[in-house]
This record gives C-alpha cells, sequence and structure tokens, in this order.
C-alpha cells in the first residue's frame, strides 16, 4: 500500500461529500472517448477543481488556464440539483495525457481507493471499442456496458438500447477497474461505444454520455453539440481523404514510362 502510494497519490484540494455518489474515469481511450466524456459532463455540469492526481512518473508540465497552473491530472467534483431524484454527487478524473502500461495499475487502483475512502457508490469507466477504419462514420454507434458486480448490473440491464458486453477484452484503467471492483466487491461499470481510433469521436462519445444518462445519472443531458461535432470532424476527415485520393491519382499519371531500352 506505502509503495503504491508513492508511485500515485491524490490531493484534495477542496473537501466534497461523495457519500452514495459517482466517480467517473476519463483517462484516454479508443477514440479518446472518455476524455470527451469527462471534459463534457464537467463543462454541462459546471464542476469545480477539488483535487489532483500526482506521481513522480507523470509529465512535467503545467497547463496554463485562465493564467492559473493545472496539474495534467485533475479531479472535479459537485452536488447536482435533479428534478424528481436526489441530488447527483458526482467527481470526474480528466487526464492530459495517455498513461504509459505501467502506471495503468497504480492510477485505477489509487482511484477504487479513493472511491471507497469517500464511500461512494458506483464508479463509471467509459470506454471506445475500436471499429476497423472505413466503417460508416455516420452510423449511430451501439452502447454496451459490462459490470464488476451483479447489484451494478442491475443499472444497465433494464434498458434494451444498452447491449450487455458478453465477450472481449477491455484494456487500460477500465479494465484494471473492473477487475478491482469484482475482487473487492466494489460497483464498477464499463459503458463502451464503438469508436474510430484514429481521431477524436464525439460520436461514440455522445452514445456513451447518453447511455450513463439513461441507466445512472438521470440528467436528461443535452448532447447535440457533441454530434455537431462528430459532424464537423467526420466532414473534414471525409475532405482530407478525397484530397488524398485525389494527389495519389495525380502521382499515378506522373509516374515515369518504362525505358524503351536497356
Amino acid at each position: 500500500m506505502d509503495e503504491k502510494e508513492k508511485v500515485v497519490e491524490i490531493h484534495e484540494l477542496k473537501p466534497i461529500d461523495l457519500r452514495n455518489g459517482i466517480i467517473v474515469d476519463g483517462f484516454p481511450s479508443v477514440g479518446l472517448v472518455s476524455s470527451i466524456v469527462a471534459n463534457y459532463l464537467i463543462s454541462m455540469m459546471n464542476l469545480e477543481q477539488i483535487g489532483i492526481v500526482d506521481s513522480p512518473h507523470f509529465p512535467t508540465i503545467s497547463l496554463i488556464r485562465n493564467r492559473e497552473p493545472n496539474n495534467p491530472v485533475r479531479i472535479y467534483g459537485g452536488k447536482i440539483q435533479r428534478k424528481d431524484e436526489d441530488p447527483l454527487k458526482i467527481a470526474v478524473f480528466v487526464s492530459e495525457f495517455q498513461p504509459p502500461s505501467n502506471l495503468i495499475k497504480p492510477i485505477a487502483v489509487s482511484l477504487l481507493d479513493w472511491a471507497q475512502e469517500q464511500r461512494a457508490s458506483l464508479v463509471v469507466s467509459p470506454e471506445g471499442l475500436a471499429v476497423e477504419d472505413g466503417e460508416d462514420e455516420e452510423k449511430e454507434p451501439d452502447a454496451y456496458a459490462v459490470a464488476s458486480t451483479i447489484p451494478a448490473r442491475l443499472y444497465f440491464e433494464p434498458h434494451e438500447d444498452i447491449k450487455p458486453f458478453d465477450e472481449g477484452v477491455i484494456t487500460g484503467v477500465a479494465g484494471v477497474l473492473l477487475n478491482e471492483g469484482k475482487k473487492r466487491g466494489f460497483n464498477v461499470i464499463s459503458i463502451l461505444s464503438e469508436a474510430h481510433q484514429l481521431y477524436p469521436d464525439a460520436r461514440a462519445a455522445a452514445r456513451v454520455i447518453e447511455a450513463m444518462d439513461e441507466a445512472i445519472l438521470h440528467m436528461n443531458i443535452d448532447t447535440k453539440p457533441l454530434h455537431v461535432e462528430a459532424e464537423v470532424i467526420e466532414k473534414s476527415i471525409k475532405k482530407i481523404q478525397q484530397q488524398k485520393d485525389a494527389a495519389e491519382k495525380i502521382a499515378e499519371k506522373r509516374k515515369p514510362f518504362p525505358p524503351m531500352y536497356g
């Protein structure tokens, strides 16, 4: 325990009541789905920074925003009023970098330790499922879910449009959180959506948020801005692909003729 705490430490900047609350993992994943989800929730819910995650192995950078320095891994939180339910207590981890493989387990274990210390009831890990390049970008991606405990399954099993993730591999922080949650008997849910690997997939992130909102958050979160962003990204990629195809055709025409002699 002591050795692990030296590798990754969580420093609270402001006290927050997370008893029976929800904690969201926002470390980068396929298509940056988890990062987009985390940043969108922080913005839409107007969450304030409550802590940082630090390690001597993290990049030695300071992110300057609004004239203030920021740690590359931060925690935001708040208590959000809901129309017909108790207030939502939530904390969101967000990272500006992809953790190297040797830090993934210490990060996930520290996150889960902190969740239990805060007496939160659930950790949610958004994730992208890699799809093949060239598949229809405009197709509405499916949402899947898998849980570390049987009680955690009850969040999403009643929802027919959230498919159970029956077989496959989940890597990174999400995978470790699921394994640790099962070992400890702590509720962890990973909500996944099909995402493209080569660019930030806002459409997949929107689908994950919609599934999270339906099954867990109950906030009626508007994801239209993410769908608009997805369309902009997709149009840009199509334009680049068209320019690439045109350039390749021109290059093909310019190939030198084979020599007639020798």
